[in-house]
């Protein structure tokens, strides 16, 4: 059985694969704005993604937390734009309080290697 860790710190790893499976870490983008920060987020689940060997065409499951529920009709806007047709996967999206006051949105993916 083979695990591997990519990015590890004392506290976490940003990607980890196992079993043709890449789990990344909860991501969060800058900026001031829901738009700004899930725009870059986005672009770190890109990223991530493609040095696993994955890509958004593959995931197949995200976890989407909100700072504030008020911000799901932007951010799905965004999101829709973000995942190839014919690829959504199971999603869930809740509100929680995030580790930093200014964040907004936070994504957890987990998605096939290809």
């Amino acid at each position: 059985m083979s695990i591997e860790r990519s990015h590890t710190n004392e506290r976490a790893s940003k990607i980890v694969k196992h079993n043709g499976v890449v789990y990344l870490s909860g991501q969060v983008g800058d900026g001031e704005s829901l738009s700004a920060q899930a725009i870059d987020c986005l672009g770190r689940v890109d990223t991530l993604l493609k040095e696993a060997g994955s890509s958004r065409q593959h995931i197949l499951q995200a976890t989407v937390w909100l700072s504030d529920m008020t911000y799901f009709a932007e951010f799905n806007t965004i999101w829709n734009d973000w995942v190839p047709s014919g690829h959504a996967p199971a999603r869930a999206c809740g509100e929680a309080k995030l580790a930093r006051e200014i964040l907004k949105v936070e994504v957890i993916v987990i998605a096939a290697c290809v």
